[in-house]
């Protein structure tokens, strides 16, 4: 998992939601709702990393469900500044669809540890 797909796109998109995070501070003003999403955006990474010294198979799914659920997270704070117009639809669109891939990827990762007994799905030797 050290060079997954995963790591590398919740790295990316960590970097996408502190700029967004700084725009929304800076240039709207905005800091409660853009805190959550700065905390949750950057933990779904934080999780997936986390997996990669995991203790066991057990530790290495419940980090990567936490990131699923960090993930799930960041679309809710995403669709409320949205909604409530602090970013407009290009811009939500963009991240949007960026934070959908990634779940997508999470989720087919969780799916595919549920369905094996020895190995990770991640790891350099599968």
């Amino acid at each position: 998992m050290r060079d997954s797909v995963i790591l590398k796109k919740s790295k990316s998109f960590a970097l996408r939601i502190i700029k967004l995070y700084k725009y929304l501070n800076e240039q709207k003003h905005e800091h409660i709702l853009s805190k959550q999403l700065l905390r949750c955006g950057t933990s779904v990474g934080a999780n997936a990393k986390e997996a990669v010294y995991s203790q066991s198979k057990a530790d290495f799914t419940a980090k990567l469900f936490v990131a699923q659920k960090e993930c799930a997270e960041t679309e809710y704070w995403l669709e409320l500044l949205y909604e409530s117009e602090y970013i407009n639809k290009s811009e939500f669109d963009s991240v949007y669809e960026d934070c959908q891939e990634l779940m997508n990827m999470i989720v087919a990762s969780t799916k595919t540890l549920q369905g094996k007994n020895n190995s990770y799905p991640l790891s350099p030797n599968s």
